[in-house]
């Protein structure tokens, strides 16, 4: 039976599980390996704190995070296909691993910014 999203542990399994399902697209994945170059290993605890202040009002999470993302619509554009895989994988890894409260929130959040941050990239483009 599944539980709801309680904890950092909770959101990094979430976040490796999305991941997983991001960098197996190929249709997105450049975004992440070639354009940012990400390195999974620093951008885990980033995200989870990203989410921890999210869900959890923790304050963990400092940054401006639409910053890096507008900076890579600046290398690469960000299409509406894009925000569409990226919330769709989002919400798939959230409904394949937890239930109640906290996930129904969690999605409703990545909606917001999804939706924000695809807002914003139209205005640069």
């Amino acid at each position: 039976m599944k539980r709801d999203i309680e904890n950092r542990d909770d959101l990094l399994l979430l976040m490796q599980e999305f991941y997983k399902k991001l960098l197996a697209d190929d249709s997105i994945n450049y975004l992440f390996t070639d354009v940012a170059k990400i390195n999974l290993d620093h951008h885990f605890p980033v995200l989870v704190d990203f989410w921890d202040s999210i869900l959890f009002q923790s304050g963990t999470y400092q940054k401006n995070a639409m910053q890096p993302h507008l900076a890579l619509h600046q290398k690469s554009p960000l299409t509406r296909h894009h925000f569409e895989t990226w919330l769709r994988y989002f919400k798939e890894s959230v409904d394949e691993l937890f239930t109640g409260d906290n996930a129904f929130i969690i999605k409703e959040r990545a909606t917001s910014i999804a939706t924000v941050m695809q807002i914003k990239t139209i205005q640069l483009s």
